[in-house]
């Protein structure tokens, strides 16, 4: 299979051959060539010719998922007669700012004639023969109990907090004469979602990479961002689109996660707020770790919200502060020798309110998270819902990396630590006594 476009073939062709291939169109013809997807698209992201329950496109980051699943979705109400769609994303933000009105969304790859309507207010489109796609989150499963549909888009499943999404979703593909169809559009993490995807019946995979759309990417895209990451772990996957797994060494194992993880916790003792800053706010820049941690009636750790946010000081104290009111904390962690001063400068200057603990590092980060991934094995440390970036750092992360600060993990560590254990003088110590007592739901 050729793994160009017709379009860049064309493109390839001397003045004289392209003129005489596009000499006898008429004018309408060309101008149509322009919302013509089978004219633009590399063969890989056009459906596949078998028939299939699911297309799963697993591919890198500018692979171009979205052109590829807005696309598909156009296709299924023009030409294949669907008549209520769903559009699934990671929150509803990702699906009305990626999947509805981004720049390879739905209303920039229709044309003038065939434009569906935007209702944000009733979260649907509307197309001009009367098909209808509501735009759902998948962090509000329950939304998707009730309504019916013949066909379904959802985008970066491998970023879904709460998979429970993906089997309501699935239950809604109840009408049409054929079997309804779902296209997901992911890049590839070792979830059990997306593990138990692969090799299921009915379900045809596309993997593709960065590389494969180089031509349609920024030349700083391709400078910085693929320089950065090419031949790392993170590169393999968001680059290559490769489903890892733990990398070895690593102090956290998924399959202990998932073993433990939980959908609510009981009553909370205490819960703090770790913080992770990063002064800068460039897209070069790390994200500041914002994760709130829970210790529990039972005397095991809950992660209980992972709110890190890439931006400035004063974005992501604000998100600080919100967190800690959200939670109920009883107050914010964060290292002293790593920005904690101006972690608690900035929340003070928000809202003076807010407690500040500073926490000083005497171990180096690997031996710091050690009894806290030693309580994970044990089945003492359970995660209420999901979290893949978090949890992608904590079992991708080995001592002597070089790759992004695992600004996550670090402020997750931070917050355990300090429910549970101490690392000042007298060794390692369980929390004693509650604070006060919260009901997780």
């Amino acid at each position: 299979m050729a793994s160009f476009s017709m379009a860049e073939q064309m493109a390839a062709l001397s003045d004289p051959d392209r003129k005489a291939v596009l000499g006898g169109l008429k004018k309408e013809q060309l101008d149509g060539l322009q919302y013509d997807w089978r004219f633009w698209a590399r063969p890989k992201q056009l459906p596949p010719s078998i028939d299939f329950n699911t297309w799963l496109i697993l591919a890198g980051r500018g692979w171009g998922k979205t052109r590829t699943g807005a696309e598909w979705l156009r296709e299924q109400v023009e030409k294949k007669g669907k008549r209520r769609l769903a559009l699934v994303g990671a929150t509803a933000a990702d699906a009305r700012d990626i999947m509805v009105e981004g720049e390879s969304g739905i209303l920039a790859v229709s044309p003038s004639w065939f434009r569906p309507i935007y209702q944000p207010s009733k979260r649907r489109l509307k197309w001009p023969n009367g098909a209808v796609a509501t735009v759902f989150s998948a962090d509000k499963p329950d939304r998707l109990r009730g309504p019916s549909h013949d066909c379904a888009w959802a985008d970066e499943l491998a970023a879904w907090r709460d998979p429970e999404a993906w089997d309501m979703l699935m239950l809604t593909l109840r009408i049409g004469q054929k079997v309804a169809q779902v296209a997901v559009t992911t890049t590839p993490k070792p979830l059990p979602h997306i593990k138990n995807l692969i090799g299921k019946q009915g379900v045809t995979i596309t993997k593709g990479t960065t590389y494969e759309n180089l031509a349609n990417l920024s030349p700083r895209f391709r400078e910085e961002i693929l320089a950065a990451y090419e031949g790392t772990r993170l590169g393999r996957q968001e680059i290559n689109a490769e489903l890892l797994d733990d990398a070895p060494g690593s102090l956290w194992k998924r399959t202990q996660i998932d073993q433990f993880r939980v959908k609510r916790s009981p009553d909370l003792v205490k819960v703090v707020i770790g913080v992770d800053p990063e002064s800068s706010s460039g897209d070069q820049s790390a994200e500041t770790g914002i994760v709130a941690c829970g210790a529990g009636v039972d005397k095991h750790g809950y992660l209980i919200e992972d709110a890190t946010i890439r931006g400035t000081p004063a974005v992501w104290g604000h998100r600080v502060v919100s967190t800690f009111y959200k939670m109920k904390a009883n107050y914010v962690v964060a290292e002293a020798n790593n920005g904690g001063e101006m972690v608690a400068h900035v929340i003070k200057t928000i809202d003076a309110n807010v407690p500040v603990k500073m926490v000083y590092a005497s171990r180096g980060k690997y031996t710091r998270a050690e009894p806290v991934a030693s309580m994970a094995e044990k089945g003492e440390m359970h995660h209420v819902g999901w979290y893949p970036e978090l949890e992608d750092q904590l079992c991708q992360w080995t001592p002597g990396t070089s790759e992004k600060s695992p600004d996550r993990l670090d402020a997750y560590v931070w917050g355990m630590t300090e429910l549970f254990i101490t690392g000042v003088q007298g060794g390692p110590r369980r929390l004693v006594g509650p604070t006060s007592s919260r009901k997780r739901r």
